[in-house]
């Protein structure tokens, strides 16, 4: 999966206790795995050039992610930040900040489990876990990464994230109400307090599946609705015949008809709020 984009992905309260989304994420992947398959089909717009760069230093040592761009791009680009499923940043996830780079942007693709993957549902369930444990540390990391585009010269910044990755995305948008541009959110876990949602100042898409029990329908509409209480810039789309992590091309729940009518509205949503 424009002047800096930021998608979105689940996010927890950073606490050490038991985390109850991160066993409904286990249960909806039981069975599955990370695949090669209709990954390699996606090539992007135009050629772009990547790079594993040091974009943040935490506690833990210095952060590598991937940055993708349009060949000779100039510095009048916009920039997203792109966050990993709870598979970790792995080849899949390299593939859409290529995607996404065709599409005119400075993609910066994050690693919220320093430098470690899952090809298994109990090990990424083990990743994801530590990852939530760290929610300060987290969004010191997603701020770093804000910096590195910035000093790109990235003229917006949005962030998209999917799964885990979605939930994070909305909790950068909190974080950064005024400076994330956009927030494209892929089924990852969602806050509905109005108090929370009321800061946010960006436009914000979500694409969720109707028959996803880690994200259920009613959070979504409670979601949706909370925010357009809030006069927010809002769509939310929510496809009945599929499940979660369904617009993962390298994942067994993919769901192709759902997959490109969100990829669709993806590459809208980033040319209106981001590219214009």
């Amino acid at each position: 999966m424009a002047a800096g984009i930021v998608f979105t992905f689940a996010a927890c309260n950073g606490s050490k206790k038991k985390d109850d989304y991160t066993d409904r994420m286990s249960q909806e992947h039981e069975g599955d795995s990370p695949v090669q398959n209709a990954s390699v089909q996606y090539k992007q717009q135009q050629p772009v050039d990547t790079q594993s760069v040091k974009y943040a230093q935490t506690d833990s040592g210095a952060v590598t992610g991937y940055y993708a761009e349009p060949k000779n791009a100039g510095q009048d680009l916009p920039g997203l930040i792109v966050i990993h499923e709870w598979w970790g940043l792995n080849d899949n996830i390299r593939m859409m900040t290529r995607r996404l780079a065709g599409l005119g942007l400075k993609a910066l693709a994050v690693d919220l489990y320093h430098g470690k993957t899952a090809d298994s549902p109990q090990k990424a369930h083990a990743l994801m876990e530590e990852a939530q444990s760290n929610h300060a540390g987290q969004i010191d990391n997603l701020k770093q990464a804000y910096q590195y585009l910035h000093k790109q010269g990235a003229r917006k910044i949005g962030v998209i994230g999917w799964c885990f990755g979605g939930g994070w995305a909305l909790q950068t948008a909190l974080a950064m109400p005024d400076k994330i541009d956009a927030t494209i959110i892929y089924y990852g876990e969602l806050v509905t307090d109005k108090n929370q949602l009321r800061k946010l100042d960006m436009p914000i898409i979500g694409f969720f599946g109707g028959q996803d029990q880690s994200i259920p329908p009613a959070k979504v509409k409670t979601f949706k609705n909370n925010l357009q209480s809030l006069n927010k810039n809002v769509q939310i789309y929510t496809y009945q015949y599929a499940g979660h992590a369904f617009a993962n091309p390298s994942g067994t729940r993919y769901n192709k008809k759902a997959a490109q009518d969100a990829w669709n509205k993806t590459k809208d949503f980033l040319q209106q709020y981001l590219e214009e």
